[in-house]
């Protein structure tokens, strides 16, 4: 097991969280469908979170969260989560996703979008998403597009349709429209 502390992001960590971003998905990256989401957009600031070890504060992990428009009503986009590879496995992504949804529970959001391994993210109830009657103007894998109703509405009272990156906001609070 590793010790760790999750904490919020701070400018500081931009640096390190690319490195590590670049590390484990690759340069190319932000070639990747689900990048479109991100450009000109903040992420969440509440809802951006760094692993550190205590002891060296080097980087562990990283989980950010960004604004996703369905219909009128802001949702949030899961990702990039990224761990150090020699760490993976050790329960440092599982924790860095659930303290991140409890605290998008906690603000209010109902809607969560997530595009990636299904069995990783079945778990914590994200379900296949375009059955549901959600869709990405992107192209992306049927397999991986997930939606998870966070404060335990049925799918049919929710928003449906095309998901639509937020466009430019200001780094506030204010990207929270529920």
């Amino acid at each position: 097991m590793c010790d760790y502390t999750i904490t919020f992001q701070n400018a500081t960590d931009e640096t390190q969280i690319e490195a590590l971003l670049d590390l484990t998905f690759g340069l190319e990256r932000k070639s990747r469908p689900s990048y479109t989401f991100r450009a000109d957009v903040f992420a969440v600031p509440g809802l951006s979170f760094s692993v550190r070890s205590p002891s060296s504060d080097k980087l562990l992990g990283t989980l950010r969260f960004w604004p996703v428009l369905v219909e009128d009503e802001t949702a949030l986009l899961l990702g990039p989560l990224a761990v150090q590879p020699d760490l993976q496995g050790k329960g440092i992504g599982k924790a860095l996703v659930t303290h991140g949804l409890n605290a998008a529970k906690k603000m209010g959001y109902r809607l969560c979008f997530v595009v990636g391994e299904q069995p990783y993210y079945a778990p914590y109830g994200f379900k296949l998403a375009k059955p549901l009657g959600f869709d990405m103007p992107v192209p992306v894998s049927v397999e991986k597009f997930q939606a998870l109703s966070l404060q335990g509405d049925v799918f049919p009272d929710l928003p449906k349709g095309l998901i639509s990156p937020w466009g430019n906001v200001c780094e506030t609070q204010a990207v929270q429209k529920v």
